[in-house]
Protein backbone atom coordinates (compact mmCIF):
# COMPACT_ATOMS: atom_id res chain seq x y z
CA UNK A 1 0.00 0.00 0.00
CA UNK A 2 2.70 2.03 1.05
CA UNK A 3 4.17 2.10 -2.78
CA UNK A 4 0.76 3.31 -4.09
CA UNK A 5 0.06 5.80 -1.61
CA UNK A 6 3.74 7.13 -2.87
CA UNK A 7 2.99 6.64 -7.00
CA UNK A 8 -0.68 8.38 -6.10
CA UNK A 9 0.63 11.60 -4.77
CA UNK A 10 3.72 12.14 -7.33
CA UNK A 11 0.91 11.50 -9.54
CA UNK A 12 -1.27 14.32 -7.76
CA UNK A 13 1.59 16.55 -8.17
CA UNK A 14 2.19 16.45 -11.90
CA UNK A 15 -1.10 16.45 -12.50
CA UNK A 16 -1.18 19.84 -10.67
CA UNK A 17 1.35 21.23 -12.80
CA UNK A 18 0.01 20.08 -15.61
CA UNK A 19 -3.15 21.83 -14.55
CA UNK A 20 -1.19 24.97 -14.13
CA UNK A 21 0.05 25.51 -17.64
CA UNK A 22 -2.03 27.60 -19.60
CA UNK A 23 -1.68 24.70 -22.96
CA UNK A 24 -3.91 22.66 -21.01
CA UNK A 25 -6.33 24.58 -20.73
CA UNK A 26 -6.67 25.15 -25.08
CA UNK A 27 -7.45 21.16 -24.76
CA UNK A 28 -10.74 20.83 -23.43
CA UNK A 29 -11.27 16.95 -23.10
CA UNK A 30 -7.43 16.66 -22.25
CA UNK A 31 -8.50 19.59 -18.95
CA UNK A 32 -11.60 17.17 -18.77
CA UNK A 33 -9.51 14.19 -18.49
CA UNK A 34 -6.90 15.55 -16.33
CA UNK A 35 -9.44 17.42 -14.05
CA UNK A 36 -10.92 14.21 -13.13
CA UNK A 37 -8.26 12.24 -12.20
CA UNK A 38 -6.94 15.43 -10.46
CA UNK A 39 -10.06 15.38 -8.37
CA UNK A 40 -10.13 11.35 -7.67
CA UNK A 41 -6.34 11.50 -6.31
CA UNK A 42 -6.78 14.58 -4.45
CA UNK A 43 -9.03 12.00 -2.03
CA UNK A 44 -6.09 9.37 -1.42
CA UNK A 45 -3.51 11.87 -0.81
CA UNK A 46 -6.04 14.01 1.82
CA UNK A 47 -6.80 10.38 3.27
CA UNK A 48 -2.87 9.56 3.34
CA UNK A 49 -2.35 12.73 5.28
CA UNK A 50 -5.43 12.07 7.76
CA UNK A 51 -3.52 8.80 8.44
CA UNK A 52 0.14 9.87 8.44
CA UNK A 53 -1.30 12.76 11.41
CA UNK A 54 -3.02 10.16 13.32
CA UNK A 55 0.05 7.59 12.89
CA UNK A 56 1.70 10.16 14.41
CA UNK A 57 -0.78 10.86 17.59
CA UNK A 58 -0.95 7.12 18.44
CA UNK A 59 3.09 6.97 18.95
CA UNK A 60 2.68 10.41 20.76
CA UNK A 61 0.31 8.73 22.97
CA UNK A 62 1.90 5.40 23.30
CA UNK A 63 5.23 6.91 24.38
CA UNK A 64 2.98 8.95 27.24
CA UNK A 65 1.73 5.84 28.65
CA UNK A 66 4.95 4.01 28.77
CA UNK A 67 6.21 6.69 30.28
CA UNK A 68 3.88 7.68 32.63
CA UNK A 69 3.12 4.26 33.82
CA UNK A 70 3.72 4.91 37.58
CA UNK A 71 0.84 8.39 37.38
CA UNK A 72 -2.07 5.89 37.65
CA UNK A 73 -4.67 9.14 36.33
CA UNK A 74 -1.82 9.77 33.27
CA UNK A 75 -1.64 6.13 32.28
CA UNK A 76 -5.35 6.12 32.16
CA UNK A 77 -5.85 9.19 30.11
CA UNK A 78 -2.85 8.35 27.81
CA UNK A 79 -4.59 4.80 27.55
CA UNK A 80 -8.12 6.08 26.79
CA UNK A 81 -6.19 8.13 24.00
CA UNK A 82 -4.25 5.41 22.77
CA UNK A 83 -7.20 3.31 22.04
CA UNK A 84 -9.40 6.05 20.23
CA UNK A 85 -6.38 6.41 18.03
CA UNK A 86 -5.67 2.74 17.35
CA UNK A 87 -9.55 3.00 16.23
CA UNK A 88 -9.06 6.23 14.11
CA UNK A 89 -6.04 4.80 12.15
CA UNK A 90 -8.07 1.53 11.78
CA UNK A 91 -10.46 3.28 10.20
CA UNK A 92 -8.47 5.42 7.61
CA UNK A 93 -6.10 2.39 6.68
CA UNK A 94 -9.32 0.88 5.62
CA UNK A 95 -11.07 3.99 4.00
CA UNK A 96 -7.28 4.29 1.84
CA UNK A 97 -7.48 0.72 0.68
CA UNK A 98 -10.95 1.50 -0.83
CA UNK A 99 -10.00 4.65 -2.41
CA UNK A 100 -6.56 2.78 -3.85
CA UNK A 101 -8.76 0.19 -5.75
CA UNK A 102 -8.50 0.37 -9.29
CA UNK A 103 -11.87 2.61 -10.49
CA UNK A 104 -13.42 2.14 -13.06
CA UNK A 105 -12.33 5.52 -15.34
CA UNK A 106 -15.79 5.61 -16.23
CA UNK A 107 -17.44 6.42 -12.85
CA UNK A 108 -16.11 10.08 -13.57
CA UNK A 109 -18.50 10.38 -16.30
CA UNK A 110 -21.67 12.29 -16.68
CA UNK A 111 -24.94 9.65 -16.57
CA UNK A 112 -27.52 9.44 -19.06
CA UNK A 113 -30.34 8.13 -16.65
CA UNK A 114 -33.85 6.16 -18.35
CA UNK A 115 -37.19 5.75 -16.55
CA UNK A 116 -39.56 3.67 -17.77
CA UNK A 117 -42.83 2.49 -16.55
CA UNK A 118 -43.51 -1.33 -16.32
CA UNK A 119 -45.96 -3.71 -15.43
CA UNK A 120 -49.06 -1.67 -13.89
CA UNK A 121 -50.71 0.39 -16.09
CA UNK A 122 -51.28 4.41 -14.82
CA UNK A 123 -49.87 3.40 -11.15
CA UNK A 124 -46.50 1.99 -12.85
CA UNK A 125 -46.42 5.59 -14.93
CA UNK A 126 -47.52 7.23 -11.53
CA UNK A 127 -44.41 5.30 -10.00
CA UNK A 128 -41.72 6.46 -13.12
CA UNK A 129 -42.79 9.90 -12.03
CA UNK A 130 -41.92 9.69 -8.28
CA UNK A 131 -38.30 7.57 -9.63
CA UNK A 132 -37.92 10.62 -11.73
CA UNK A 133 -38.67 13.26 -9.40
CA UNK A 134 -36.68 11.31 -6.61
CA UNK A 135 -33.70 11.43 -8.54
CA UNK A 136 -34.10 15.33 -9.56
CA UNK A 137 -33.97 15.98 -5.97
CA UNK A 138 -30.99 13.68 -4.98
CA UNK A 139 -28.95 15.94 -7.98
CA UNK A 140 -29.87 19.17 -6.49
CA UNK A 141 -28.43 17.73 -3.06
CA UNK A 142 -25.03 16.98 -5.00
CA UNK A 143 -25.33 20.19 -6.76
CA UNK A 144 -25.83 18.23 -10.07
CA UNK A 145 -28.18 19.36 -13.12
CA UNK A 146 -29.99 17.61 -15.21
CA UNK A 147 -30.84 18.29 -18.78
CA UNK A 148 -34.11 16.29 -19.77
CA UNK A 149 -34.00 14.77 -23.23
CA UNK A 150 -37.47 13.52 -23.58
CA UNK A 151 -40.66 12.62 -21.67
CA UNK A 152 -43.84 10.96 -22.25
CA UNK A 153 -46.54 11.68 -20.27
CA UNK A 154 -49.15 9.04 -18.66
CA UNK A 155 -52.66 9.04 -19.22
CA UNK A 156 -53.25 9.34 -15.62
CA UNK A 157 -50.28 11.46 -14.47
CA UNK A 158 -45.98 10.44 -14.10
CA UNK A 159 -44.70 9.10 -16.89
CA UNK A 160 -44.71 6.48 -19.69
CA UNK A 161 -40.74 7.28 -19.95
CA UNK A 162 -38.37 9.92 -18.88
CA UNK A 163 -34.84 10.48 -20.40
CA UNK A 164 -32.07 12.86 -18.88
CA UNK A 165 -28.56 13.44 -18.61
CA UNK A 166 -27.65 14.54 -15.35
CA UNK A 167 -24.01 16.48 -15.34
CA UNK A 168 -22.23 16.82 -12.30
CA UNK A 169 -18.81 15.64 -10.33
CA UNK A 170 -19.05 11.24 -10.45
CA UNK A 171 -22.80 10.96 -11.60
CA UNK A 172 -22.37 7.74 -13.41
CA UNK A 173 -20.70 6.40 -10.53
CA UNK A 174 -23.06 7.64 -8.21
CA UNK A 175 -25.96 6.54 -9.95
CA UNK A 176 -25.14 3.48 -12.22
CA UNK A 177 -26.34 1.03 -9.60
CA UNK A 178 -30.08 2.11 -9.89
CA UNK A 179 -30.02 0.23 -13.07
CA UNK A 180 -32.81 -2.72 -12.85
CA UNK A 181 -36.30 -3.09 -11.95
CA UNK A 182 -37.56 -1.02 -8.97
CA UNK A 183 -41.24 -2.44 -7.85
CA UNK A 184 -43.77 -0.28 -5.85
CA UNK A 185 -46.33 -1.77 -3.32
CA UNK A 186 -49.31 0.50 -2.30
CA UNK A 187 -53.06 1.20 -2.70
CA UNK A 188 -53.28 3.13 -6.01
CA UNK A 189 -55.49 6.27 -6.02
CA UNK A 190 -57.60 4.60 -8.06
CA UNK A 191 -58.53 1.75 -5.87
CA UNK A 192 -61.61 1.70 -4.03
CA UNK A 193 -60.96 -1.74 -2.20
CA UNK A 194 -58.13 -0.50 -0.67
CA UNK A 195 -55.98 -3.26 -1.88
CA UNK A 196 -52.27 -3.10 -2.29
CA UNK A 197 -50.93 -3.43 -5.89
CA UNK A 198 -47.60 -4.05 -6.99
CA UNK A 199 -46.22 -1.96 -9.69
CA UNK A 200 -42.17 -1.80 -11.41
CA UNK A 201 -41.05 0.64 -12.96
CA UNK A 202 -37.26 -0.02 -15.00
CA UNK A 203 -34.08 2.13 -14.23
CA UNK A 204 -31.25 2.42 -17.06
CA UNK A 205 -28.02 4.65 -16.08
CA UNK A 206 -25.58 5.29 -19.16
CA UNK A 207 -22.26 6.73 -18.73
CA UNK A 208 -22.60 9.28 -21.18
CA UNK A 209 -20.18 8.66 -24.45
CA UNK A 210 -17.92 11.03 -26.46
CA UNK A 211 -17.36 10.70 -29.86
CA UNK A 212 -13.86 9.10 -29.19
CA UNK A 213 -15.91 6.34 -27.66
CA UNK A 214 -18.05 5.55 -30.60
CA UNK A 215 -17.64 6.37 -33.95
CA UNK A 216 -21.13 6.49 -35.61
CA UNK A 217 -21.06 6.28 -39.49
CA UNK A 218 -23.67 8.94 -40.82
CA UNK A 219 -25.08 6.61 -43.34
CA UNK A 220 -26.62 4.16 -40.80
CA UNK A 221 -28.66 6.57 -39.38
CA UNK A 222 -32.28 7.45 -40.71
CA UNK A 223 -33.28 11.02 -38.88
CA UNK A 224 -37.03 12.54 -38.63
CA UNK A 225 -37.79 15.45 -37.93
CA UNK A 226 -41.61 16.53 -36.75
CA UNK A 227 -43.62 19.14 -34.46
CA UNK A 228 -43.27 19.01 -30.89
CA UNK A 229 -46.09 17.99 -28.90
CA UNK A 230 -47.17 18.89 -24.98
CA UNK A 231 -45.50 21.60 -23.02
CA UNK A 232 -42.99 23.97 -24.60
CA UNK A 233 -44.07 27.07 -25.18
CA UNK A 234 -44.90 29.10 -28.38
CA UNK A 235 -42.05 26.78 -31.22
CA UNK A 236 -44.81 23.74 -29.63
CA UNK A 237 -47.16 22.70 -33.06
CA UNK A 238 -45.62 25.19 -35.31
CA UNK A 239 -42.08 24.22 -36.27
CA UNK A 240 -40.32 21.06 -36.92
CA UNK A 241 -38.46 20.51 -34.09
CA UNK A 242 -38.53 16.86 -32.36
CA UNK A 243 -35.96 14.88 -33.55
CA UNK A 244 -36.32 11.15 -34.20
CA UNK A 245 -32.89 9.51 -34.65
CA UNK A 246 -32.54 5.36 -36.17
CA UNK A 247 -29.27 3.60 -35.94
CA UNK A 248 -30.45 0.96 -38.30
CA UNK A 249 -27.55 -1.75 -38.03
CA UNK A 250 -29.08 -2.26 -34.18
CA UNK A 251 -32.24 -0.37 -34.78
CA UNK A 252 -31.80 1.82 -31.61
CA UNK A 253 -34.31 4.88 -31.63
CA UNK A 254 -33.80 7.89 -29.88
CA UNK A 255 -36.04 10.62 -29.49
CA UNK A 256 -35.90 14.27 -28.33
CA UNK A 257 -38.05 17.50 -28.29
CA UNK A 258 -36.94 18.94 -24.72
CA UNK A 259 -35.23 22.38 -26.69
CA UNK A 260 -37.24 24.42 -29.39
CA UNK A 261 -34.24 24.25 -31.59
CA UNK A 262 -34.14 21.41 -33.67
CA UNK A 263 -30.13 21.46 -34.11
CA UNK A 264 -29.88 21.42 -30.20
CA UNK A 265 -32.27 18.59 -29.92
CA UNK A 266 -30.22 16.25 -32.81
CA UNK A 267 -27.25 17.02 -30.45
CA UNK A 268 -29.19 15.81 -27.25
CA UNK A 269 -29.87 12.51 -29.28
CA UNK A 270 -26.96 12.13 -31.00
CA UNK A 271 -25.61 11.93 -27.43
CA UNK A 272 -27.92 9.63 -25.73
CA UNK A 273 -27.64 7.45 -29.17
CA UNK A 274 -23.71 7.28 -28.32
CA UNK A 275 -24.39 6.82 -24.63
CA UNK A 276 -27.02 3.61 -25.63
CA UNK A 277 -23.71 2.41 -28.01
CA UNK A 278 -21.52 2.20 -25.71
CA UNK A 279 -23.35 1.01 -22.60
CA UNK A 280 -24.50 -2.41 -25.28
CA UNK A 281 -20.88 -2.61 -25.87
CA UNK A 282 -20.05 -2.62 -22.15
CA UNK A 283 -22.69 -5.13 -21.58
CA UNK A 284 -21.05 -7.41 -23.76
CA UNK A 285 -18.03 -7.45 -22.20
CA UNK A 286 -19.16 -7.64 -18.41
CA UNK A 287 -20.88 -10.96 -19.69
CA UNK A 288 -17.90 -12.18 -21.09
CA UNK A 289 -16.02 -11.36 -17.31
CA UNK A 290 -19.60 -12.74 -15.22
CA UNK A 291 -19.21 -16.16 -16.90
CA UNK A 292 -16.29 -16.87 -15.18
CA UNK A 293 -17.35 -15.47 -11.72
CA UNK A 294 -20.63 -14.86 -9.84
CA UNK A 295 -21.39 -11.09 -9.13
CA UNK A 296 -22.98 -10.31 -5.75
CA UNK A 297 -24.13 -7.27 -6.91
CA UNK A 298 -22.54 -5.01 -9.99
CA UNK A 299 -23.73 -6.74 -12.91
CA UNK A 300 -26.74 -4.18 -12.83
CA UNK A 301 -28.72 -6.44 -15.10
CA UNK A 302 -31.88 -4.48 -15.77
CA UNK A 303 -34.37 -8.07 -16.00
CA UNK A 304 -33.33 -8.29 -11.83
CA UNK A 305 -35.66 -6.54 -9.10
CA UNK A 306 -33.00 -4.71 -7.47
CA UNK A 307 -35.14 -2.57 -5.00
CA UNK A 308 -38.82 -2.56 -3.27
CA UNK A 309 -40.65 0.39 -1.96
CA UNK A 310 -43.52 -0.63 0.60
CA UNK A 311 -45.52 2.03 1.32
CA UNK A 312 -48.05 0.55 3.89
CA UNK A 313 -44.94 -0.02 5.85
CA UNK A 314 -42.55 2.82 4.81
CA UNK A 315 -39.98 0.66 3.96
CA UNK A 316 -37.33 0.20 1.13
CA UNK A 317 -35.52 -2.67 0.64
CA UNK A 318 -32.47 -3.03 -1.88
CA UNK A 319 -32.59 -7.30 -2.48
CA UNK A 320 -28.97 -6.64 -3.70
CA UNK A 321 -27.18 -6.17 -0.83
CA UNK A 322 -30.32 -7.01 2.22
CA UNK A 323 -30.42 -3.24 3.11
CA UNK A 324 -33.99 -1.89 4.54
CA UNK A 325 -34.61 1.43 5.77
CA UNK A 326 -37.97 2.60 6.74
CA UNK A 327 -37.48 6.03 5.92
CA UNK A 328 -39.30 5.59 2.58
CA UNK A 329 -40.27 9.58 2.48
CA UNK A 330 -36.67 10.79 2.52
CA UNK A 331 -35.36 8.05 0.02
CA UNK A 332 -38.44 9.45 -2.36
CA UNK A 333 -37.35 12.70 -1.73
CA UNK A 334 -34.00 12.23 -3.02
CA UNK A 335 -31.90 10.65 0.51
CA UNK A 336 -30.22 8.16 -1.35
CA UNK A 337 -26.75 8.72 -0.19
CA UNK A 338 -27.33 5.76 2.53
CA UNK A 339 -28.77 3.27 -0.07
CA UNK A 340 -25.73 4.58 -2.53
CA UNK A 341 -23.21 4.25 -0.36
CA UNK A 342 -23.97 1.23 1.11
CA UNK A 343 -24.09 -0.01 -2.46
CA UNK A 344 -20.87 1.44 -3.10
CA UNK A 345 -18.70 -0.22 -0.20
CA UNK A 346 -20.49 -3.48 -0.77
CA UNK A 347 -19.04 -3.06 -4.66
CA UNK A 348 -15.33 -2.40 -3.23
CA UNK A 349 -15.22 -5.06 -0.86
CA UNK A 350 -16.47 -7.36 -3.52
CA UNK A 351 -13.81 -6.23 -5.95
CA UNK A 352 -11.01 -5.76 -2.78
CA UNK A 353 -11.16 -9.72 -2.29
Amino acid sequence: MIDRITESRARYEDLSVQLADPNIHADPKRMREISREHSRLAQVVEAAARLDRARVELQGAQEMLAEGADDVEMAAMARDEAQRLTADVERLENELKLLLIPRDPLDDRDAVVEVRAGTGGDEAALFAGDLFRMYQRFADRQGWKIEVVSVSEGSAGGYKEAVFVVRGANAYGDLRYESGVHRVQRVPATETQGRIHTSAATVAVLPEAEEVDVQINPGELKIDVYRSSGPGGQSVNTTDSAVRITHLPTGLVVTCQDEKSQHKNKDKAMGVLRSRLLDARIAEQEAERARDRKAQVGTGDRSAKIRTYNFPQSRVTDHRIGYTTHAMQQVLDGGLDELIEALKLAIQEERAA
